[in-house]
């Protein structure tokens, strides 16, 4: 499992992904689960991937070899952020072709989520989410985000605090509570976090940061947060239906 996050807000993007992968508790590593595709000054193309590694390596290997051999559409040349979102869609049927069979033999359920990111030069940054069908939704002023993989623990911190018109740097906070809280209640989510910031127009994903266990901005922020929640509940009054029912 993984734990991915990508925010749309009028400053830009802020993306994030968690860095483990686990095949059970004795089989961890740490793959990105983060992958750009980049023509500077002309388009920025971000994917975030969670589900079935094989499939999203695929995926992924895929869109870059169609790149290299330049003879159609691929990220580098496509007009539009949702053309972008229909290639890998296409590229995540392709690999349900292929290996959904398999998968269902061998009792595995076929599972990839990608979320893609970025601007393409002469439209607005755009962010889309693509299902393991390859069909895929655009966010809205009302939901400037999304998040794939191990979602229930770090959502009530974005649903609470993030507006399309969150400042930036407050999106950036608001990205590290939320995976500080997935990480305490999920054993599959943990650092690094590889975190990048896209400023609208830039063309250019320009701010990268791989944040571990010990990053001092990140402990400040997680030994805030868990202070800050303690003294905010302390302070919540008692229910007083023990007085009420006494009288």
């Amino acid at each position: 499992m993984t734990y991915c996050v990508a925010i749309l807000v009028d400053q830009g993007l802020v993306l994030a992904s968690d860095t483990r992968t686990n095949a059970g508790v004795d089989q961890v590593a740490i793959f990105p689960k983060m992958h750009h595709f980049e023509v500077r000054g002309e388009r920025m193309v971000t994917l975030l991937t969670a589900g079935n590694l094989a499939i999203t390596q695929l995926v992924v290997n895929r869109l870059r070899e169609a790149i290299k051999r330049d003879d159609g559409a691929h990220l580098n040349n496509v007009e539009s952020l949702f053309d972008a979102a229909s290639l890998v869609g296409d590229e995540v049927r392709f690999a349900f072709e292929r290996d959904a069979e398999h998968l269902k033999n061998h009792n595995a359920d076929f599972h990839a989520s990608i979320i893609v990111a970025g601007q393409i030069k002469n439209e607005r940054p755009r962010l889309f989410n693509v299902y393991s069908a390859g069909n895929f939704i655009e966010s809205s002023t009302e939901t400037p985000y999304f998040q794939i993989g191990e979602t229930k623990y770090g959502k009530p911190i974005i649903d609470r605090v993030i507006k399309q018109n969150t400042d930036m740097m407050e999106a950036v906070k608001c990205v590290l509570i939320s995976f500080d809280s997935t990480i305490r209640s999920n054993i599959s989510v943990a650092p690094p976090i590889d975190l990048m910031l896209y400023r609208k127009d830039s063309l250019h994903g320009d701010s990268h940061q791989r944040i571990g266990e010990n990053d001092a901005y990140y402990a400040l922020i997680r030994k805030g947060w868990s202070e800050g929640l303690n003294t905010v509940f302390r302070q919540l009054p008692a229910p007083d239906w023990h007085e009420a029912s006494c009288t």
